[in-house]
């Protein structure tokens, strides 16, 4: 149906309670037929408008392709998305929760090393003594490469880290890690250290809105509803 908003909230995780009491503050009642299992709800008393249960990651690429009106995702998430997908997005408003921030950690041993520019000549050690490049697990490849390349650090291939990325450099996957912190516990406790200057972004939960549905009858009002 060609009026159905449809809205994404993340499926699971830190993100999923907090945006749904943006709803409940709202006295918007989600209803789900299987309760928190369902991937698909609905609005109590409100006709035209689809919830759909995602994936952070997917909530952002489906605002870029146009198949969700409004979305909550982390704005490290729409900024790790391809430049196409992210020029299709508008940013509502940026949230008080889900604060965190994606950062360089290195294995704690690594003493010499407290900075990025450190980091620089490890790699150039690596290619030179070891025949190897440096590799960084992550789950943020294009923000990392990104950060790396603007700090002038070139000689690095990135891992894709399909689970804990704090164990990579422990299991011999990776040599370091980027990874979204919200107190660095995590970090230090897997005996990995933030670098100095290694804050690559700074995120939190945004409320989006696919730029092409922005003309959607009821849209407008909406988001204006949950952004208040």
């Amino acid at each position: 149906m060609k009026n159905i908003i449809n809205i994404g909230i993340p499926s699971k995780g830190r993100l999923r309670k907090d945006v749904l009491n943006i709803f409940k503050n709202k006295r918007l009642n989600l209803i789900s037929e299987r309760g928190k299992r369902d991937l698909i709800g609905s609005i109590k008393n409100i006709k035209n408008v689809k919830i759909l249960y995602l994936h952070a990651r997917e909530i952002v690429e489906r605002l870029g392709d146009a198949s969700l009106d409004i979305g909550f995702s982390g704005y490290d998430l729409l900024r790790e998305s391809e430049i196409n997908t992210q020029k299709k997005i508008n940013v509502v408003k940026k949230y008080e929760f889900g604060k965190a921030n994606l950062v360089v950690a290195i294995p704690d041993p690594w003493i010499d090393v407290q900075t990025v520019a450190d980091l620089e000549e490890i790699a150039f050690e690596f290619r030179d003594k070891k025949k190897k490049r440096l590799r960084v697990a992550t789950k943020y490849p294009n923000l990392t490469r990104e950060f790396l390349f603007s700090k002038g650090v070139t000689q690095f291939q990135t891992v894709e880290s399909l689970g804990a990325t704090e164990s990579y450099p422990f299991t011999g996957s990776a040599n370091l890690i980027t990874d979204i912190s919200s107190t660095g516990e995590t970090i230090k406790s897997n005996n990995l250290r933030i670098l100095k200057d290694g804050q690559i972004l700074k995120s939190q939960a945004c409320i989006f809105v696919s730029k092409k549905n922005l003309k959607k009858n009821g849209i407008k009002k909406l988001v204006k509803l949950l952004s208040k």
